[in-house]
């Protein structure tokens, strides 16, 4: 039977401290996840208030990613200070974890807190405190003999709850602040017909860690609310919440668009977007912090035309770094991308021609005929990416027609960020003082 939500005669505020009631009636322990964003933030604070009413205490998990803004540190902070007479527990962990990295299809995997790449660190590393548990490499419980490097976000997460029961014992209750009208997915994790639930309560799922099922159940006390319900709680309780989201507000976005985006999630211009325009002294760090590769100097282009400032990092093969430049390259200009391609493929099938098929390229030969043209390697090709002259000279092509013209249509959208001085060609050069000058003219007519 298809489930759908159920209304009923009750409000989402009252609803959801009877959850808290019947959590602490019917676990033997408890702990929530926080995240820093708003959900995570009522959800924590409204539990506080209630285990303050009936005398109990819980646990808290956090953790840091690495890649968070200031704001929402801050706000974490806060939360401990605030928290601290019902919180027994608080674990604050920053461990090397696995996380999405969308920017790349080479490297779809990042790993935050990884020691390799202590100086390209995006915050300066926890220190130890007396009001939380840091949970590090060199300081995390000797139980965790579960964890690995570069372990899953979502695995840590199963394997800390097996051990918090574990550790605990009895019934274990956590917390979620997820609500399923921000999207489908979460609607749909909380209404599954698969899941076990505590005593048919529609807001727990039972946690399975590989093929146990644990003495625990995650429950979520907001999953009915709307985005609305947390800010009304916020106003009329007094709540603290993190001030990213006023300055998300100033920046115009409304309280529906205001996400706390992963800066290498699935929608990374957005999250990197986002960075930028709120925390810009942040920016910079996460943007070079891309698997050794400065990204930035890709991604934040003010010049369409000019060198790109990168280093192929030692994991990569040559092949994979050019085709991780002309990825970075289309995300701030698909059509310069596609272009490249074209001459990168005619390229190849000069060479094949020839009898080297495009498998065959090395990835690098003698730099001796690599500079006099005569050899073809893909350390060639991505230097010749790197260098960004829209001839791809370095790969023995040179300017026709069809080159200038598509320049002139990439005019319209490019003008402000198609410069001569960005360029040492002297023939792309003077394309561009055409454009600039043609551009001159339209303004002059238009006036």
């Amino acid at each position: 039977m298809e489930m759908s939500k159920v209304y009923m005669n009750k409000n989402v505020y009252d609803a959801a401290i009877e959850r808290y009631h019947t959590i602490f009636n019917e676990f033997d322990n408890y702990y929530v996840s926080v995240s820093g964003g708003k959900d995570s933030s009522v959800m924590l604070q409204l539990m506080a208030r209630e285990a303050r009413n009936a005398g109990k205490k819980f646990s808290v998990l956090y953790i840091d990613l690495e890649a968070q803004y200031k704001a929402t540190i801050e706000h974490v902070d806060e939360l401990v200070d605030l928290t601290k007479d019902v919180v027994d527990e608080w674990y604050w962990v920053a461990l090397p974890l696995s996380l999405r990295n969308a920017v790349s299809a080479i490297q779809p995997k990042w790993i935050c807190w990884d020691k390799k790449d202590k100086d390209k660190w995006v915050r300066e590393f926890p220190t130890m405190r007396n009001d939380v548990i840091l949970c590090t490499e060199d300081s995390m419980p000797e139980e965790w003999d579960w964890f690995y490097r570069g372990m899953e976000f979502e695995e840590f997460i199963l394997w800390f709850a097996k051990w918090y029961n574990e550790t605990h014992g009895g019934k274990t209750a956590a917390g979620i602040g997820i609500r399923s009208d921000e999207s489908l997915n979460r609607f749909r994790t909380i209404i599954s017909e698969s899941k076990e639930r505590y005593k048919d309560f529609p807001w727990t799922t039972r946690v399975k860690c590989k093929s146990e099922l644990l003495n625990c159940w995650n429950f979520y006390p907001l999953y009915d609310w709307r985005t609305e319900d947390d800010w009304t709680a916020v106003s009329k309780l007094d709540l603290k919440f993190n001030q990213i989201y006023e300055l998300m507000y100033k920046n115009g976005l409304s309280i529906y668009e205001q996400r706390l985006c992963q800066p290498y999630g699935d929608d990374q211009r957005k999250g990197l977007d986002q960075f930028r325009s709120l925390e810009p002294e942040t920016w910079e760090k996460v943007l070079n912090r891309v698997e050794g590769v400065n990204f930035g100097n890709i991604y934040c282009r003010t010049s369409l035309l000019g060198n790109i400032r990168s280093e192929k990092p030692d994991a990569l093969t040559w092949e994979e770094y050019a085709v991780f430049l002309l990825e970075s390259i289309g995300l701030y200009a698909p059509e310069v991308r596609d272009h490249y391609y074209t001459k990168i493929k005619t390229f190849m099938d000069w060479y094949e021609k020839d009898g080297i098929l495009p498998e065959d390229i090395p990835d690098e030969t003698d730099k001796k005929l690599e500079s006099a043209k005569k050899a073809a390697s893909w350390r060639r090709i991505a230097r010749a990416i790197e260098k960004n002259d829209f001839w791809m000279s370095r790969l023995s092509f040179g300017e026709t027609k069809k080159d200038v013209q598509r320049l002139f249509e990439l005019k319209k959208k490019y003008a402000n960020i198609i410069r001569p001085q960005d360029t040492d060609s002297k023939k792309l050069k003077q394309v561009a003082e055409k454009l600039r000058e043609a551009d001159n003219e339209e303004d002059t007519v238009q006036r």
